[in-house]
């Protein structure tokens, strides 16, 4: 899966992720932002998806938003980003390192 565009990445991994730093991964996801009001919503998220090359992004997007919305609200917060990174290592071809 390509990284097309992406923020900031450190390098390619053996496996070839990108690796990026929890901030820069903020960073990079915070471009899908398309009205700028702070909160990834699942139409962002997928864009994310299709943009790196994903496939199915209408379900993985649904998936990633199940995964980190913890409060409920159908929107990834600042505060729920750290949850999202399990999805983003496995749909969007990432690994976080610290």
């Amino acid at each position: 899966m390509a990284f097309t565009n992406c923020y900031a990445t450190r390098g390619v991994s053996s496996d070839g992720k990108h690796e990026m730093t929890i901030d820069e991964f903020k960073q990079w996801l915070k471009r899908f932002d398309l009205n700028n009001d702070g909160l990834i919503s699942k139409e962002d998220l997928r864009e994310a998806v299709r943009v790196n090359g994903g496939w199915f992004s209408g379900r993985k997007s649904r998936l990633g938003i199940r995964s980190a919305d913890k409060n409920g609200n159908g929107f990834i917060e600042e505060s729920e980003i750290n949850h999202l990174v399990e999805f983003a290592q496995k749909y969007l071809g990432v690994r976080i390192i610290a």
